[in-house]
């Protein structure tokens, strides 16, 4: 079952780049559990409609989100954190997003919010959306239908805040 409004953020642990160049555990629950959080997922680093439109949308005014009192803004996709550092990289993010890697699913199971994608080849992936969630707390989610990517970019979520 997916996560609703009113629910608190799962806490696992996934991975994220460390600044020695390597994987390091990062628990969800810390790292989205304070503050006002702004959480987006895709199904893929470098597929062509994350790194065309959603994450660069999120990368182009992540100071609009800060602006509207967002303290941290975080990617996570069913990847490695070798790839999602490489994307991050591609994509220009610097400080702007935190960039974690569930490289084997457990945090998007955890959401209830899997994808499968086996048949364009991606096996089991996140479901496309956007949270905003305030200490913990998931006060917005919206989820993609399949195909579509309107109402977790970056202009959405901004209206919803």
């Amino acid at each position: 079952m997916a996560v609703e409004v009113g629910d608190t953020i799962p806490a696992v642990d996934i991975k994220t780049m460390g600044p020695e160049g390597g994987p390091i555990d990062i628990n969800t629950g810390a790292a989205l559990g304070t503050g006002k959080v702004v959480l987006f997922a895709v199904p893929g680093a470098f597929t062509p409609g994350c790194s065309k439109v959603h994450l660069p949308g999120f990368v182009a005014q992540a100071n609009e989100l800060t602006a509207k009192g967002v303290d941290t803004i975080v990617c996570v996709s069913v990847n490695d954190a070798w790839v999602m550092q490489a994307w991050a990289d591609d994509q220009g993010v610097g400080d702007s997003i935190l960039m974690l890697a569930d490289g084997s699913g457990t945090f998007t199971e955890a959401m209830g919010l899997v994808m499968d994608g086996s048949g364009i080849g991606l096996g089991s992936r996140s479901r496309r959306y956007a949270a905003v969630i305030e200490n913990g707390v998931i006060t917005h989610l919206d989820v993609e239908a399949p195909g579509q990517m309107s109402v977790s970019t970056c202009e959405a979520v901004l209206g919803r805040i």
